[in-house]
């Protein structure tokens, strides 16, 4: 079920610019971007969703946003509405298009939305705690719907879906808000609140189910602070939906990217050496670089599962599995296409029966860059792994079957910006 809430905006007249008080999400924003980010305005979103470490930075987010709110930095709409929101990139060319709303939450049979991904208790606990101490959605969740899977009660209206409605608006609205960013992307947003319109989106969606392509950890906060604020007595409320932001898979197809591990306490020449047990074993020369490797490893993808190993010693190609391995590797009930999947094979075979490795946020960090993952690698004397993208298809299928990948296994892309449009309790 969707719902109409009255979005919180920044005032243009109070800021340098809305790019400059935007941006990207908190869980791909490296610490040299946070610090451009904060030097951009000193009203940037990520003072508010990444306020720092220890007992206080909570509070003082909430603080922070409190006294936005006061001196007028950050606007109130009157009225609650949805909001129609684009990115697009000339460049490139691509554009997607979807709608920042609430959803309401629950279980994948009752709410319709559909984790694919596992997540890790103190990441969710973290998000938890800011949610509950601001009182808000700082930044929405990436939902994606498929047209053709229409659940119980949905309409399936042709001519008025919410994809015809919102592409209607795009072409002859004038924008309340349009930006570009420092990646060369545009964003446009549309406030929606003509009450036909809402009816016949919430008559096209209302029965469908949605995956969760970006924001396991924070769709699990917003569960976990629901069933505690629903154990205190607090009954209904607002913490019964969270913030999203939905498109439709079918008209703007999802960008799948992969995710990378860095290794703190593993030394590459010892991670190659473990990994001959399973898998082959390749030197790659140093000429091609990480262009020439990610080249290499992405030929190898094709026949199977593969990866990139990479430190200051250089790069080194992993394929082939033994299947015998991969088998004695995974856990008892797990679907054939759960085992296929690189990440799975990744985390059972490769780090937890080669390297001993146990998955945990202090031993396996995570890159969203590969050229991020080698640098840190290099730096450090650690291994990074160099992942290639899973296939959508099978992350769909693996979603329907009620099972969930490893967590940090897909980047689903365009990510909505942060600072756009944000909600409070």
């Amino acid at each position: 079920m969707l719902a109409p809430f009255r979005g919180i905006r920044y005032a243009r007249d109070r800021v340098s610019g809305i790019a400059n008080v935007t941006s990207p999400p908190y869980d791909v924003i490296s610490d040299g971007i946070l610090e451009d980010l904060r030097a951009a305005d000193a009203h940037n979103v990520v003072r508010l969703i990444l306020p720092g470490v220890g007992p206080d930075a909570d509070r003082a987010a909430a603080g922070l946003l409190r006294e936005w709110l006061s001196a007028g930095v950050l606007i109130r709409d009157q009225t609650p509405a949805l909001y129609l929101y684009e990115q697009a990139d000339q460049a490139a060319p691509w554009v997607q298009r979807g709608l920042v709303t609430l959803v309401r939450l629950g279980s994948p049979e009752v709410a319709g939305i559909l984790p694919h991904e596992g997540v890790m208790p103190g990441l969710v606990a973290d998000r938890r705690a800011l949610m509950a101490a601001t009182q808000a959605n700082l930044e929405p969740i990436f939902l994606i719907y498929d047209s053709s899977d229409v659940g119980p009660g949905a309409a399936g209206l042709a001519d008025g879906t919410a994809t015809a409605i919102i592409d209607r608006i795009a072409a002859q609205r004038a924008p309340l808000v349009a930006i570009a960013t420092e990646d060369g992307v545009s964003h446009r947003l549309w406030r929606l609140d003509d009450p036909a319109e809402l009816a016949a989106i919430a008559a096209d969606l209302g029965g469908r189910r949605a995956l969760i392509a970006d924001g396991h950890h924070r769709y699990a906060a917003y569960m976990d602070l629901q069933a505690e604020m629903r154990a205190s007595g607090r009954g209904a409320g607002p913490w019964d939906y969270g913030l999203a932001f939905l498109v439709e898979s079918d008209a703007y197809p999802p960008r799948l990217g992969p995710i990378h591990r860095v290794l703190p306490g593993l030394a590459p020449d010892r991670a190659a050496e473990l990994a001959k047990a399973a898998f082959t074993v390749q030197d790659l020369p140093a000429t091609g670089g990480l262009a020439g490797a990610l080249e290499c490893l992405a030929a190898a993808g094709r026949d199977g599962t593969a990866f990139l190993l990479a430190g200051a010693s250089g790069f080194c190609l992993l394929s082939h599995p033994d299947p015998m391995q991969i088998t004695a590797s995974m856990p008892a009930g797990a679907s054939v296409q759960w085992r296929s999947l690189d990440a799975a094979v990744l985390q059972q075979l490769l780090m937890g029966r080669l390297w001993g490795i146990t998955d945990s946020e202090r031993d396996v960090l995570i890159a969203h860059d590969s050229a991020d993952a080698v640098r840190t690698a290099a730096s450090t004397g650690a291994t990074a792994v160099i992942c290639n993208p899973p296939s959508f298809e099978a992350v769909i299928q693996i979603a329907a079957q009620g099972e969930r990948v490893p967590r940090k296994s897909t980047s689903f892309g365009p990510k909505p910006r942060t600072g756009l449009v944000l909600r409070t309790f």
